[in-house]
């Protein structure tokens, strides 16, 4: 009998450029990093069983714990994530004559990712999990298909709406060019994914606030509204959005920062120009910009990312943030 047992990650992603129009047949540069991930172990046993972990849990050691808690993870564990992950793992499974062994196993996770701030928390589960079912059942899925099944996991089976970006970019790691354009979609079944040196960044940071955790599916619900029923405004700005992802592909290959200093910026302002931005998420982009810095949603909001000259401009801009109680740090990339 196997005894093995089976320790997977999922890492906390930020957007850089395009998003949100990976949702709407856009594009999108996006990169991963280890501060924070998500952590399932995996191991035979009699029963199958998903583990409790702290944030599946409603017991907590007093007032300021669960407020704390609630504010760092949400309302709502992994086990329906994991549970519906595994649905779908089952039928990829049998869509495709993948006869799974019999025997059981328990799986447990844990996570320290921010829950609700848009850096990919739920996605980062996922993945980690579907990591560990693979390797338990010796199932081998590409990657792009692995980005497709985590994706599904969340919009098929527990109503989300989402977009690929976060599935695609833990999936692979690193940085990456997405390219979701309609025909490249409809002939595959998924886009184009391009992997870029995570060393062609410049000096990047990552700041976020937990307390504005909103969640993705209260952040784009009118948006997804408005851009199925061909609202030429919506429209042309997810077109946009794809348009300063290609160009920042193209800055980044050039090193041509300025450019995508610009971009960047640009990103976010079209995002308010459209968007209810709220106004502690306003407070943060605004400070970040008061010291030289760029900024940027990182996913929906509670978190930004941008870019800065050097390392005086970082402490400053650290000094900044943490005045209104925002946390920075400068992201380590994978493979960076």
């Amino acid at each position: 009998m196997d005894t093995r047992v089976i320790e997977t990650y999922g890492y906390a992603r930020a957007g850089l450029l395009g998003n949100p129009s990976d949702g709407y047949f856009g594009k999108t540069i996006a990169f991963s990093f280890r501060d924070f991930r998500a952590r399932v172990v995996l191991y035979p046993s009699a029963r199958l069983e998903i583990r409790l972990a702290k944030a599946d849990l409603p017991v907590f050691e007093n007032l300021d714990d669960l407020y704390s808690t609630t504010r760092w993870r949400g309302y709502y564990g992994g086990i329906r994530i994991i549970q519906a992950l595994v649905v779908r793992f089952i039928d990829y499974c049998r869509a495709n004559a993948i006869d799974l062994e019999d025997r059981n196993f328990t799986l447990e996770y844990e996570s320290n990712i921010p829950q609700r701030l848009g850096l990919g928390g739920s996605s980062a589960i996922i993945t980690a999990a579907l990591r560990a079912l693979c390797q338990y059942f010796h199932v081998e899925i590409p990657p792009p298909i692995q980005a497709n099944l985590v994706l599904e996991t969340e919009t098929r089976e527990l109503n989300v709406p989402a977009g690929l970006q976060d599935r695609v970019i833990q999936s692979y790691e690193g940085l990456v060019f997405m390219d979701f354009s309609r025909d490249i979609m409809q002939r595959q079944g998924y886009g184009n994914y391009e992997r870029l040196d995570p060393n062609l960044l410049p000096n990047v940071y990552l700041a976020y606030l937990s307390s504005l955790s909103e969640g993705t599916e209260v952040f784009h619900n009118d948006i997804r509204t408005r851009w199925q029923a061909g609202d030429s405004e919506v429209v042309n700005a997810m077109e946009t959005w794809a348009a300063f992802a290609q160009s920042g592909r193209t800055a980044l290959l050039a090193r041509d920062y300025g450019t995508l200093d610009t971009l960047i910026n640009a990103n976010f302002d079209l995002r308010a120009s459209l968007y209810r931005i709220d106004p502690g998420n306003r407070q943060m982009v605004d400070a970040a910009r008061a010291v030289g810095a760029t900024a940027k949603f990182a996913g929906s909001g509670g978190a930004i990312v941008g870019t800065f000259k050097d390392e005086a401009m970082f402490d400053v801009l650290r000094r900044t943030l943490s005045a209104i109680g925002v946390r920075v740090i400068q992201p380590r990339v994978h493979g960076a």
